[in-house]
Parts: structure tokens; C-alpha cells; sequence
């Protein structure tokens, strides 16, 4: 069985209450209106027909799904409730080929929780959502949240610096306390924590104890990366933390997966199979 740890899917019900609002976040005709702009947008290609699709063309079985805290719908109950309740369906009429994780809480019938990177700044805050998680064996997911941006700012600014500054600051939230206080929760950390791993000879210099961020429980999902970054995290962590995520369809899942496949098969089996399957357990 291989896996993707990182595919956003939408259900009908989340899209159909997007189009019902006329604030953000919403839908109107193609266009996704959020907080910070307004994005031309498929809202099918985000859909559980196009996601199974997808992952027949990758050679994916399994893909584990979520809304990104990008979208901004944590604030809104009854947007939080349409994406669980059509995320149980989606998961329940795809013959095992989907998996999910909730959204802020953790929930009966998802394998984890989903949460803004922002949110391990504040670990006392969390708490209860941590507490639950590793109670009750269910994966942290650990993903971008929104970013300002100023007026005139590239378009790449927000995912390539922001997203990548939210998630290094929250891996290191993590290693400085985090992983003392739940040492058993299982904690898989998008786009390699921002880089986290390269950080690791820098904060060694100043004093930080490396094999703290050896845990076995520790996981960076490779979505957004190429030969050259998993290269480098190969060589910085054990093969076993890397699990395969492709951000799709945000971006074309083929951008990593060609690369894990560049490694060879062994590689392939264990960033697509065993790893996944052992965060899962």
C-alpha cells in the first residue's frame, strides 16, 4: 500500500456552504474569496471523484485528506461541521482509499487532527486538543495557516516565506517543549517543516541537543520539495521521518513524487509505504 499524507479534498457540503455565504470565506461563480484576496479557482478538482482520479494516475492506493487552515473556516461552526459531516461520507464511499483528518478537534472516525502551525505557539492553549490526540492515538497534522501580506508582495511571498516561517517556528515550538510534554503523540509536520531539518547544524551551534528532534514519533510530509531538499533531509534525519504528501491539487502531486522516485525503489517503499503505514499504527 503506498500513501499520500497530504491531499486537500473538499466535500460537497463545504462547497455548497461556501457558495451559501456572501462574507468570507465563500464561493461566488469561480472565485474563492478569503480573508486576504480573491483566487481563481476549480472547485471540482477539489472534489472525491478528481481526488480518486488522481491517485489511480500516481500510483497512490491510499491518500489521508483535509481541509487546509488556509481556507480560514475555523472560526465558522457550521463551515467546520459541513466539512466533517461530508468528510465522513467521502471516507465512508471510497472503499478504503480515503482517509481524514478532522479540523481543530479531534473527532470518531478521523485518523487526526488537523491544526494551523501557529497554534503550537501557543502549546498551553492547545493543550486539550494535544491531550485527546495522544490519549487516544491520533495523529497531529501540523500545516500552514493564513498569512498577511503587504500590498504588492509576489504572488509566490505567501507560501514560499510565510508558510515556511509559520512551520519552522512551530517545529521549533515543538522540539523546545512540545515533545517533552506529549512524548508519545505522533506529530507529522508539513512541507518538511519548512525546512526545519536544515536548521538542525544552526541550532546545534547554539547549544540544541540534535537528537531531540530524532524522535520516532516525529514525521515531515515532503509536499512542495524536489531531489536536491530530500536530499539534504535524507542525509540530516533517519529515512524513516519522511512521509510522502503532495499538496494536491493545490500543486501537481508528480512535482515530489517524481523525485522520491529518483531515489530508487527502496527509497520509494519507504517514503510512499512503511513510513506512512508505521504513523498510522
Amino acid at each position: 500500500m503506498t500513501y499520500d499524507f497530504h491531499r486537500h479534498l473538499w466535500p460537497d457540503s463545504v462547497v455548497e456552504a461556501l457558495r451559501a455565504r456572501t462574507a468570507p470565506p465563500c464561493l461566488r461563480d469561480g472565485t474563492l474569496v478569503l480573508a486576504d484576496g480573491e483566487y481563481e479557482i476549480d472547485a471540482t478538482a477539489y472534489g472525491v471523484e478528481r481526488c480518486l482520479a488522481a491517485l489511480d494516475r500516481d500510483g497512490i492506493d491510499v491518500a489521508v485528506v483535509s481541509c487546509p487552515p488556509t481556507l480560514g473556516i475555523e472560526p465558522f461552526d457550521e463551515l467546520v461541521a459541513a466539512y466533517h459531516a461530508g468528510m465522513r461520507e467521502a471516507v465512508d464511499a471510497s472503499s478504503g482509499r480515503l482517509l481524514a483528518f478532522s479540523l481543530l478537534h479531534p473527532q470518531p472516525g478521523f485518523v487526526g487532527t488537523t491544526v494551523a502551525a501557529g497554534a503550537l505557539l501557543d502549546l498551553d492553549g492547545i493543550a486539550p486538543v494535544l491531550d485527546a490526540l495522544q490519549r487516544d492515538g491520533g495523529v497531529l497534522f501540523v500545516h500552514p495557516g493564513a498569512v498577511e501580506v503587504a500590498a504588492g508582495t509576489p504572488e509566490w511571498w505567501a507560501a514560499g516565506v510565510g508558510y515556511t516561517a509559520q512551520m519552522q517556528a512551530a517545529y521549533a515550538a515543538w522540539l523546545g517543549e512540545g515533545l517533552d510534554r506529549w512524548p508519545d503523540l505522533r506529530v507529522l509536520f508539513a512541507i518538511l517543516a519548512g525546512g526545519g531539518p536544515f536548521q538542525l547544524e544552526r541550532l546545534r551551534s547554539r547549544g540544541f541537543d540534535v537528537r531531540r528532534a530524532l524522535r520516532p514519533n516525529l514525521y515531515l510530509d515532503t509536499a512542495s520539495y524536489g531531489r536536491r531538499a530530500l536530499e539534504l533531509c535524507l542525509g540530516a534525519y533517519p529515512r524513516r521521518a519522511l512521509v510522502f504528501g503532495s499538496d494536491a491539487p493545490v500543486i501537481d502531486a508528480r512535482l515530489t513524487l517524481d523525485a522520491v522516485h529518483g531515489f530508487g525503489q527502496a527509497v520509494t517503499e519507504t517514503i510512499c509505504g512503511s513510513n506512512p503505514r508505521g504513523l498510522l499504527e
